[in-house]
């Protein structure tokens, strides 16, 4: 698995950072700064989705990879449709603001994201097209049509469809006493017109997909027993109309397919227990009204009329695209055991602070953390053998009296799960807080955190208004007869599964400082407790953006007396005007800004009076960017933090979210070698600009004159863990 993490079927809050947050830029203009200093969030979401389709056009990267690129361009585009744009619509049609800071009316809004996101589908469909499905069929992975196929071949093919489809469709008339079908959200389908052979009539059909089926159906197993030849379900179902449609003379059939807003607003000021009304809010969510209909090119106007009436949609809605639709169904060829077709596998190394010293020898992770904080960089570093141990060691230590835990995505079996129901079923005080708002995990964190209350955990559903996005663990052990702390905050899930794709850092350490921090802010959580004074956390919503514009005007303090300055800061998204706001006065003052971003910046770098003084640079790779770090100062005692805050309303404002201070000179060496490599003109990033667009020096040269970051990355940790490195 590479690049899962893009795509909304593992996702974390992930990648396209579409969550619907629509609050406003400040209604007056600072005096010092212009009014036109932010980019437009819409269409840096749309340039950062454009980003991820460059990749899949990069030759340099292996075709199954490429393959892998498209079906997240294409799942990030659903996500960003389903939330943001349903989102904006919501919005207009409730005569609420829409944030944009083009001073464009709210329809031309729709209109512009309407455009670009038509042009950058058309570009989809047709790399797939022109450039991937060739080269695939060069690399023997075969895509075919009917046309292609041999008698025997069809033969077989039609004996699957009447064995393993025909029984499982379900084609649904419209006529007088059948009314139009209720369109399911995402789902492939099939118009078809149809003449009765006896009356004359036409009439129309849907017929649904059916979504258990693999949306490329294997015509042959020929290496290994696996499938290298494929036609998509849509044309073989196609093919056999007649056998659904018995009777008929079949006229048309178009593929198509809805998008609904499947958003889901809680009115958690409700008396009613959080669960019993989210649980409702999910039951609505498939019910959504559509907002893009994708159609494929060839459809007539009496289909697409009749669609556009039914789905009381716009013609601004609808999406002429080149067929097959769906090719977030591409997972399933990225999925294909071809090694020589991938990125070489890389096993993640143990941490050398972790590792056993002698062969054989297992080691005690707090023995470790005792010796001093362990900087993790996940998926480099193996999150099994630290992060994991770390909880699974504390679930059978009988000296471990607590262990206290924030959950936001993990998966249903989970080892961090079993390690907590352990824990509890050996009498150990356990907490989890587990936020059952994360947006379309909703329903597999209900039950789960069900399961982890049966067996005696303390599940805590988060803080009414707010969503506990923090990654922090806690455990409370018993040593020498007093209790100590040893804790973890981490700028990524407590996922094993992801984090073998997401690029994530975390700490490691026995620091009593923060154990006691922590300890408050669990309290906070889980109690009433109301703390202000951490001593190496910042935590939002209360104080995370003082303290980081806090330290924003200390570098422009420093700048204007001629002291050595500098911020560095690496986040998924730059948008928050506050925080963007005060790096301007910064570069105004002198300070050089490196903003290292994955996905959106509404930042406007390189601008003479605002922020020549700043550049941005995005990286995207087979592992998805996901740590979030913040340096400040040059070489005269730097500070560094870590954690789970993006620079956006919903992180400062909506969430309860950590950042904790490092304090070891060579962790703070090493952020400054990941910032010295990501910001590199040698590295193979793409730049921002002033006006908005991102370019990869490697588009104009050869891409091989240039670094691959995460390949650097992996090489240096390997070669740390070879030399006994701390």
């Amino acid at each position: 698995m590479h690049m899962e993490a893009f795509a909304r079927s593992d996702v974390d809050e992930t990648a396209p950072d579409v969550d619907d947050d629509f609050d406003l830029p400040p209604a007056e203009t600072a005096a010092d700064l212009p009014a036109d200093r932010y980019f437009d969030r819409e269409q840096s979401w749309l340039a950062f989705n454009q980003r991820v389709l460059e990749l899949a056009e990069d030759p340099s990267i292996p075709i199954l990879e490429r393959a892998h690129f498209l079906a997240i361009f294409a799942s990030n585009l659903d996500e960003f449709f389903m939330v943001r744009v349903a989102g904006l619509k919501r919005r207009i049609a409730t005569g609420l603001a829409v944030p944009n800071v083009l001073g464009t009316a709210p329809m031309d809004v729709l209109a512009n994201i309407a455009e670009r996101a038509h042009e950058l589908q058309v570009r989809h469909a047709q790399v797939y097209q022109d450039e991937l499905k060739p080269q695939l069929a060069e690399a023997g992975v075969h895509v075919v049509s009917w046309g292609d196929l041999g008698d025997n071949e069809r033969d077989r093919l039609t004996t699957y469809f009447a064995d393993q489809i025909f029984p499982v469709l379900m084609p649904l008339a419209v006529d007088p006493a059948h009314p139009f079908p209720y369109i399911s959200g995402l789902s492939l389908n099939l118009a078809v017109r149809v003449r009765n052979t006896k009356t004359g009539t036409e009439e129309f059909a849907r017929l649904k997909m059916p979504q258990m089926l693999p949306r490329f159906v294997a015509v042959e197993k020929s290496v290994n027993h696996q499938a290298l030849t494929f036609i998509p379900l849509e044309e073989l179902i196609a093919q056999h109309l007649g056998d659904v449609f018995p009777g008929m003379d079949i006229i048309e059939h178009h593929a198509f397919r809805v998008t609904r807003n499947e958003d889901v607003e809680i009115d958690e000021d409700e008396t009613e227990n959080l669960i019993q009304v989210l649980e409702r809010g999910l039951s609505r969510r498939r019910f959504g009204p559509p907002i893009r209909l994708e159609i494929d090119e060839s459809m007539d106007a009496v289909t697409l009329n009749l669609l556009i009436r039914e789905l009381d949609i716009t013609a601004q809605e609808v999406y002429r695209l080149p067929e097959p639709l769906n090719l977030a169904g591409l997972f399933e060829l990225a999925s294909i055991k071809r090694p020589d077709l991938h990125f070489a596998p890389h096993v993640p190394s143990t941490n050398v602070r972790l590792a056993p010293t002698e062969a054989g020898e297992e080691m005690s992770i707090f023995r470790a953390i005792r010796r001093g904080d362990v900087l993790l960089h996940h998926p480099y570093e193996s999150f099994s053998t630290s992060v994991q141990t770390f909880l699974e060691q504390a679930a059978v230590d009988p000296k471990v009296l607590a262990i206290k835990q924030t959950l936001y995505r993990t998966s249903g079996d989970s080892p961090i799960v079993a390690a907590l129901i352990k824990a509890a079923e050996s009498g150990k005080q356990v907490l989890a807080l587990v936020e059952v708002k994360a947006r379309f995990d909703e329903e597999a964190n209900i039950s789960w955190a069900r399961k982890l209350e049966k067996a005696g955990v303390h599940v805590v559903y988060g803080l009414v208004g707010l969503k506990t996005h923090c990654k922090l663990a806690l455990v409370i052990r018993q040593e020498d007869g007093e209790l100590r702390h040893y804790s973890h905050v981490g700028t990524g899930n407590y996922n094993p599964k992801t984090s073998r794709s997401y690029e994530d850092l975390g700490l490691l350490t026995a620091d009593r400082s923060v154990g006691r921090d922590l300890t408050r802010l669990f309290n906070e959580l889980s109690g009433y407790a109301i703390e202000k004074k951490f001593k190496r956390l910042l935590v939002a919503p209360r104080y995370l953006r003082t303290g980081l514009i806090d330290a924003i005007e200390n570098e422009a303090r420093n700048a204007h007396a001629g002291k050595p300055a500098a911020i560095r800061i690496k986040t998924n998204s730059m948008v928050d005007e506050a925080i963007i706001d005060a790096l301007y006065r910064a570069s105004n003052a002198g300070v050089p800004i490196d903003i290292w971003v994955r996905g959106i910046c509404a930042l406007r770098p390189g601008i003479s009076g605002l922020s020549e003084n700043i550049r941005v640079r995005s990286v995207l790779g087979r592992y998805l960017e996901h740590s979030r770090i913040f340096m400040f100062g040059h070489n005269d005692e730097p500070i560094a933090y870590i954690g789970s805050a993006d620079m956006m309303h919903r992180n400062l404002d909506r969430r309860v979210e950590a950042l904790v201070k490092l304090t070891r000179p060579e962790h703070i060496d090493y952020l400054t070698s990941l910032f010295t490599l990501g910001m590199s003109d040698h590295s193979n990033t793409w730049h921002l600009d002033s006006i908005g667009e991102w370019t990869r020096p490697s588009a104009r040269g050869d891409a091989g004159d240039f670094v691959n970051v995460q390949d650097a990355i992996m090489d240096g940790i390997q070669h740390r863990r070879k030399g006994g490195a701390s």
